[in-house]
């Protein structure tokens, strides 16, 4: 008769050989392609940084012209010198030199004309402040863009770049 091979019975310690025999190798494949996409993040975030840095910025230093834009013309208004609102029957004035920016002096002499009407928008304007209005920088800032709206109106379709104070004195 023909010997048979007993069956070889399972034990505990063959059963834990085999199940971590998988886990291993499943670590070890999880653990390379984590590896290997680190590794492909690193090399496109480099690749990606030379051409940001290096090569896009050559090409747009020789792409941008240069532009030459004349420097502005000014234009001296009068001294304004206005009677306040004052609350407490205290008289407070306002005294100012401005100036008028103007793109070119051809817009100069088409603003010359105009002139009583410019000075006559300041003056119905600034009788009707208070000497709180004028307080601090900010109460400055609201007074020239609030004037340049007012000569903008005054000379349209010319218009002003900006209205700047050379002096003011608020008694």
């Amino acid at each position: 008769m023909a010997k048979e091979k007993p069956a070889q019975v399972a034990t505990a310690d063959d059963a834990e050989g085999e199940s971590a025999a998988p886990k291993k190798s499943g670590f070890l494949s999880r653990k390379l392609v984590i590896m290997v996409a680190a590794g492909l993040l690193v090399a496109g975030g480099g690749g990606g940084g030379y051409f940001f840095f290096f090569k896009k910025g050559h090409s747009e230093e020789k792409a941008a012209p240069v532009v030459v834009k004349a420097p502005p013309a000014f234009l001296d208004l009068p001294d304004v010198l206005v009677n306040l609102q004052s609350q407490n029957n205290r008289s407070s004035y306002l005294k100012a030199k401005i100036v008028l920016e103007v793109e070119d002096q051809k817009l100069v002499e088409q603003i010359k004309p105009l002139m009583p009407r410019v000075m006559d928008a300041f003056q119905t304007y600034l009788r009707e402040m208070r000497q709180s209005d004028l307080e601090g920088s900010a109460g400055l800032y609201r007074l020239r863009d609030e004037l340049t709206k007012r000569v903008n109106l005054a000379v349209a379709p010319t218009k002003i770049n900006a209205v700047l104070f050379k002096e003011i004195v608020v008694q």
